[in-house]
């Protein structure tokens, strides 16, 4: 995949200093992942895809002040919206040592003002609330919806990035929540919130 053309066929918009940052952080996490095993994506390819993959729903998102992405990982998709969205403040939330250090790393690299970086389980957060909270590969539906209760109110939206249970999931625990599935090749893009 050619992301650059990709990005730009699927008109997301993009800051000018993107794909050089997207480059650097590339870099970092291919030498990153060599020693502390972060994320399975270990070649050009996979890591094209997620970064597509954490990117697409810029098209369909409304511009949000404050994100919220619960178990970031390596950076996906939080780190990575945080970077197309800088005038988004965007707090990461991973409780692993090794991959918390990463996000912190890439914020001091690049300078990201919008990133904030907790090391910790969401569970143990102070309450404040977001406009979005984004995860994805962390838990079900449910699960999601109980661990990001203090940190929405009824104006606030989620984005949960899944796989094809979404439909399964979603009738189990979306029932007082408006929700509409997106559907990009093998992504199902999970979004809830009342006014969508």
């Amino acid at each position: 995949m050619n992301l650059k053309k990709t990005l730009a066929d699927n008109d997301i918009n993009l800051p000018n200093n993107f794909f050089s940052n997207i480059q650097k952080y590339k870099e970092h996490l291919y030498k990153w992942n060599k020693i502390h095993n972060l994320t399975g994506a270990k070649d050009e390819a996979t890591l094209n895809d997620f970064i597509y993959d954490a990117l697409f729903p810029i098209k369909f998102l409304p511009q949000v002040d404050s994100l919220m992405d619960i178990g970031t990982g390596a950076g996906f998709p939080g780190m990575i919206l945080a970077l197309a969205l800088p005038d988004t403040e965007v707090t990461l939330v991973e409780p692993l040592t090794k991959r918390a250090s990463f996000l912190q790393f890439i914020k001091a690299d690049l300078g990201l003002k919008n990133v904030r970086v907790v090391k910790k389980r969401v569970e143990e957060m102070e309450s404040q609330i977001f406009d979005l909270i984004t995860s994805r590969a962390v838990t079900d539906t449910k699960m999601l919806l109980k661990l990001s209760q203090n940190f929405r109110d009824k104006n606030s939206r989620l984005l949960f990035y899944k796989g094809e249970k979404v439909f399964d999931e979603v009738n189990d625990a979306a029932q007082d929540i408006n929700y509409k599935i997106i559907e990009k090749d093998n992504r199902h893009y999970l979004l809830l919130g009342e006014d969508i």
